[in-house]
């Protein structure tokens, strides 16, 4: 713990050194860290393993991975994120089904005249759900939310619709029996598939209106605003568990309820509190990410999982590279018809995906991190460590895949954002309405101007005359219902701007008190 401690510091130091560099970020310099303090380890006990070195994926995904995904929720830009929904859910959903099907098929055709080991049919499928979930983590660090909102809401939001995706694809993977698979278990499948990415979001839409409506009616803040951040944090970590032990997807539970409570309960608490929740979610969030990164550079090196394959590493670098390229087929095969597919539902010009953005989608999203390498752990081996030939072949091509594609597709997204969309900030002045929000606190807390100009723009909609303009209507006409039901009915229980009971010390006292 005095290593991994001392360790996180120095990346901190380090990534702020290099804040400014073209090419690095903080994930990659934590990574890099993680390599080096491996290799230390090992020249230093002899080449002899070290628990020290050992990834668990239970602490990943029941410790390091919640404040991520909740903090993601918390901060996006609704409006961004939602104006472009159906968009994210394409390739979150229906893009990675795509790209699981490429890799499993591809990892069938090549792997079994390989003859890298027995692999059953199983593996195979879990194969494609492991290489098919992106890394989300990495994409906060190469993206920008304020210079590129377009391609930031698309491709994080993608992320975590496509972590969510690939771990209950994985899951009902582990479920059935696939080689007597028939029409009615390929349907039950389908209807597992549905009925938890529907129970997951709800679950989360739940708990952050239970987490609204018990701050709105208590206002702890009177007494103490710690109560407030306590119970803010608590309710979102007990989200993701209750996820869990109903064996639902946490990732998207925890990252709708911090959409959820960012829209209600953010604007029910004191105004010391919301700025104090703003940067416990942040830094939980940042320090979670950094040890991730420097977990998995550490654990690359650890020598166990390569006394396997040792003797032919010829074949495990070819293993690598045909997972890298079914990477890269798997997620163009979805990326570019899709984006079309898209671009139908949309009529403003500056709203559809160009051919530079969807170059700039595809390359994003190449990077595998550490959901990859938790399901691979699930399902090849429960502590890094096989004597089975093909397990251990598939854990070290992991491996390699992950530092592969955080290291070299993560060095060149930014340049080649600089090289595609040079004029990205153009791009923000006229894609960047939302109002403000957690991230941006600094301006009027509570106020809303952008909010109510977007309300009366959207209430002169025009009719849709052509099959274009039909398909690009209902979204803003979902928008524009969902605001009169919002304002009507649930801020009214629930809370959130301009709805927070007037109680001495109050934000909306306090915001009164700016004003005049």
């Amino acid at each position: 713990m005095n290593l991994f401690v001392a360790l996180l510091c120095g990346c901190i130091v380090v990534g702020h050194l290099l804040e400014e560099s073209r090419w690095m970020n903080e994930s990659i310099t934590a990574l890099a860290i993680g390599l080096c303090t491996g290799v230390i380890i090992l020249l230093t006990t002899g080449g002899k393993s070290s628990h020290l070195l050992v990834f668990s994926e239970d602490l990943f995904f029941n410790y390091l991975l919640p404040p991520i995904i909740f903090n993601a929720g918390f901060q996006v830009k609704k409006k961004q994120f939602f104006r472009n929904f159906m968009t994210i859910m394409l390739f979150g959903a229906v893009g990675t089904l795509i790209s699981f099907a490429v890799i499993s098929v591809g990892a069938i055709h090549f792997f079994k005249r390989m003859n890298i080991g027995e692999l059953k049919i199983g593996d195979y499928l879990a194969i494609g759900a492991i290489f098919s979930a992106t890394d989300s983590v990495c994409t906060l660090q190469v993206l920008n939310q304020d210079d590129t909102p377009l391609l930031y809401s698309l491709v994080f939001g993608e992320g975590v619709v496509n972590d969510a995706t690939a771990v209950v694809l994985f899951k009902a993977i582990q479920s059935f029996d696939l080689p007597h698979i028939n029409s009615t278990i390929a349907l039950q499948f389908i209807g597992n598939f549905l009925y938890l990415f529907i129970s997951s979001t709800l679950l989360g839409f739940l708990a952050g209106l239970l987490s609204a409506y018990i701050i709105k009616k208590l206002y702890f803040g009177r007494h103490s605003t710690d109560r407030e951040v306590a119970l803010m944090i608590l309710m979102a970590y007990l989200s993701y568990m209750l996820a869990e032990f109903f064996y639902l997807s946490a990732i998207l539970t925890v990252f709708f309820c911090g959409i959820v409570m960012s829209h209600y309960t953010w604007h029910n608490v004191t105004e010391s509190s919301r700025v104090t929740t703003k940067h416990a979610f942040a830094t939980l969030s940042f320090v979670a990410e950094i040890f991730i990164f420097l977990y998995v550079g550490m654990d690359a090196l650890d020598i166990e999982k390569w006394r396997v394959v040792s003797d032919s590493p010829g074949k495990s670098v070819g293993v690598s590279a045909i997972l890298l390229g079914l990477i890269l087929v798997g997620r163009a095969a979805f990326v570019f018809p899709l984006s079309s597919v898209s671009n139908l539902t949309k009529k403003a010009p500056y709203e559809k995906i160009d051919f530079k953005q969807q170059v700039t989608i595809w390359w994003a999203g190449l990077m595998r991190g550490a959901v990859s390498m938790a399901l691979a752990y699930n399902q090849f081996t429960s502590y890094g460590h096989t004597q089975l030939r093909g397990n251990a072949m598939m854990i070290t091509s992991t491996i390699t895949v992950v530092l592969f594609s955080t290291v070299v597709f993560g060095l060149m997204t930014k340049p080649l954002i600089r090289i595609l969309l040079p004029s990205s900030k153009h791009l923000n002045r006229m894609l960047s309405t939302e109002p403000s929000t957690p991230k941006s606190w600094a301006v009027p807390l509570l106020g809303n101007g952008h909010d109510l100009e977007s309300y009366e723009s959207e209430r002169n909609l025009t009719r849709p005359t052509s099959l274009r303009m039909f398909l690009s209507t209902p979204s803003h006409t979902v928008h524009y219902y969902w605001r009169k039901f919002d304002n009507t009915f649930m801020r009214p229980v629930f809370g959130g701007r301009g709805f927070v009971p007037f109680v001495p010390g109050s934000p909306v006292e306090q915001n009164d008190q700016q004003w005049h």
